[in-house]
């Protein structure tokens, strides 16, 4: 089952993803350019295979629903993300604020 839902955070509006598999639920939670995700996301891959492709990403382990989630802190992220000050131990929800804050300056 996909249970998708906004997610507020200081008036700013994300997308939460719960997607429940066998024995296994992923988290995603998303801006428009970027995500937090949980313990399943590869960060080495990002970081070492797809770097090229500059992906503004952070994962939280030991986190089971959508709200344990936003409430974590970063385990580890991309280089894209750490250009934006994002570091293990950041909280999730300053996270997905900075990449919120780098989608408008981008915009201008």
């Amino acid at each position: 089952m996909v249970h998708v839902q906004p997610i507020w955070i200081d008036h700013e509006l994300f997308l939460g993803t719960e997607v429940q598999l066998p024995k296994t639920t992923l988290l995603v939670i998303q801006s428009d350019t970027g995500y937090v995700m949980c313990g399943a996301l590869d960060v080495q891959l990002l970081r070492e295979k797809l770097a090229s492709r500059n992906i503004l990403a952070a994962r939280a382990t030991g986190v089971r629903n959508l709200q344990e989630l936003l409430d974590g802190t970063v385990e580890s992220c991309t280089q894209a993300a750490e250009a934006l000050g994002i570091e293990a131990g950041t909280p999730i929800r300053e996270a997905l604020l900075r990449m919120r804050a780098h989608e408008r300056a981008e915009r201008g």
